[in-house]
């Protein structure tokens, strides 16, 4: 699997919006300077996922994107699936029937992609912030941070 861009900065959005207080709202211009990201790209990363019901927007001078749920009930499969990242192992392959090797690779990388993607769904972003934060106190850093 291999983890874009798309995937990459809206992870770095939504851990940002964890750090919130009372996970409130916080405006893409706030969050893209913090996580030197690109602001118009990040705004289109923020609708998806509003619509996938990870965010909420909230209109007004306070307003911006803060996270619909709980950290705890936010997967990390769940943020990448938003994004339309794909971690299918094999598309369109079918294997040839007259080789046994064949089926033997097809069902090991259909069992890897079943195992990595309950890891991704059984990964929520408040397991993600308290790896920041721990690896932030190792390092003897305050609290805030860029992902």
């Amino acid at each position: 699997m291999k983890l874009t861009t798309r995937g990459h900065y809206s992870v770095k959005a939504l851990l940002d919006l964890t750090l919130q207080p009372a996970y409130g709202p916080a405006s893409v211009k706030a969050i893209a300077q913090r996580q030197d990201l690109p602001a118009p790209y990040l705004e289109k990363l923020l609708i998806e996922l509003r619509r996938a019901g990870l965010v909420q927007s909230i209109r007004g001078v306070q307003g911006g994107y803060q996270l619909a749920r709980s950290p705890a009930s936010i997967s990390l499969g769940q943020i990448l699936e938003a994004v339309g990242e794909s971690i299918d192992p094999l598309p369109r392959h079918s294997p040839d029937g007259s080789q046994a090797e064949d089926w033997v690779t097809f069902t090991v990388w259909n069992r890897l992609h079943q195992k990595l993607k309950e890891s991704l769904y059984s990964i929520s972003l408040e397991d993600l912030y308290f790896d920041a934060r721990s690896w932030q106190a190792a390092q003897g850093e305050e609290t805030s941070f860029v992902v």
